[in-house]
């Protein structure tokens, strides 16, 4: 965000209607609101399937394929305007200070000498945004967090939105997106944000609101269909889903079927996680310890419906695990109710983060 758009942001009833997309794997779903008062109404949304052969671990294979789909959500919703999602398999992120008193125009040229020595790509192929924290004391360094792609995986979301006539107004990392959805934006402290999807689970971990660390496990819901298949044979994926989330982790007396058949891969979904918790706590500085420690896992994503998940994960890593409210920063519940229910609602967190970007005051 730059700080022309900070100060002069123009008032929500003048902006144009703006998509946020997030492409998967799997799936493309998108999300458009409209200004609502002092908060946001949904006005379109979607969730189209992304056919196998088009996207691999966030790389597009076939630009022609996904701009097909592009060209679907262009043609019903008539927006051309849109913030797509980067994925985090393809990000670099990094910490860094400036100067209390740098110019804002001299920032971006500043942190240009930080990149070579933190990302392994050369500056001349580096595309990079930046958000600065703030100080601890006036006067002293400002802590930056910068995120990194090549300009070639960059290019390629571009190019696919053009050749459908819509036009990227930013991309982001599909973890900070998230962020922005489910955290209170006056947060000071660090949380890990886990986007359990059909194909991966994606991790961010996010302090006073900046994403710092952003990580991506190659198992999803996909995998708990295979395993409850070994176990209970060969049935629809709708039946599927509606045993993780009605049976899911609770074992029970009478039925331990479902959880002795998936119990084996959310351990390994868990003990991934783990991981990623402990290597983050041993980078953590002396004196900043108690406000980067992980306070909490928020957790989001269309498979997080698995029933037991929260508990299953809090009592093994030892930290609060609650599903998000992914319109906590939209709109009250109590005064409005969107046409995407509860479980759905789950899987559309990065593509709401990113359409609530196009309003001010949710920058």
């Amino acid at each position: 965000m730059s700080i022309l758009r900070r100060f002069l942001a123009p008032p929500n009833y003048l902006l144009l209607p703006c998509l946020g997309i997030d492409v998967s794997d799997t799936s493309l779903k998108y999300v458009e609101f409209s200004s609502r008062g002092s908060s946001l109404k949904l006005e379109k949304y979607g969730d189209l399937d992304v056919p196998e052969g088009i996207m691999h671990q966030g790389e597009i294979l076939d630009t022609e394929g996904l701009a097909k789909v592009m060209n679907e959500v262009r043609e019903s919703t008539g927006v051309s305007l849109v913030r797509m999602a980067l994925p985090e398999e393809k990000a670099y992120l990094f910490e860094t200070t400036v100067e209390y008193d740098t110019p804002y125009k001299e920032i971006r040229g500043n942190l240009e000498f930080h990149l070579e020595e933190n990302i392994p790509i050369p500056l001349e192929e580096a595309l990079f945004d930046y958000q600065i924290m703030d100080a601890e004391k006036e006067g002293e360094p400002m802590k930056v967090a910068v995120s990194a792609y090549t300009r070639k995986t960059v290019m390629k979301y571009y190019e696919v939105a053009k050749m459908v006539g819509m036009h990227p107004l930013s991309f982001e990392v599909e973890a900070q997106a998230i962020a922005r959805a489910v955290l209170d934006p006056e947060d000071q402290g660090t949380h890990l944000v886990l986007d359990f999807g059909k194909s991966r689970t994606g991790i961010g971990i996010v302090h006073k609101g900046s994403l710092l660390y952003t990580s991506t496990i190659e198992i999803g819901g996909r995998e708990l269909s295979i395993a409850l298949r070994r176990q209970l044979g060969d049935k629809e994926e709708s039946d599927l889903t509606e045993i993780k989330n009605t049976l899911g982790l609770v074992r029970t007396f009478e039925d331990a079927t479902a959880y002795d058949a998936m119990i084996t891969t959310m351990s390994a979904i868990k003990d991934e996680v783990s991981t990623r918790m402990q290597y983050w706590n041993s980078r953590i500085n002396i004196k900043d310890s108690k406000d980067q420690q992980i306070k909490s896992i928020i957790l989001c994503g269309g498979s997080c419906n698995l029933k037991g998940l929260p508990d299953y994960l809090s009592q093994t890593l030892g930290v609060d695990v609650v599903r998000g409210n992914v319109w906590r920063n939209a709109f009250d519940l109590n005064d409005y109710i969107p046409p995407i229910d509860k479980k759905h609602s789950y899987g559309y967190a990065t593509a709401i983060g990113l359409a609530m970007a196009n309003f001010k005051t949710y920058d």
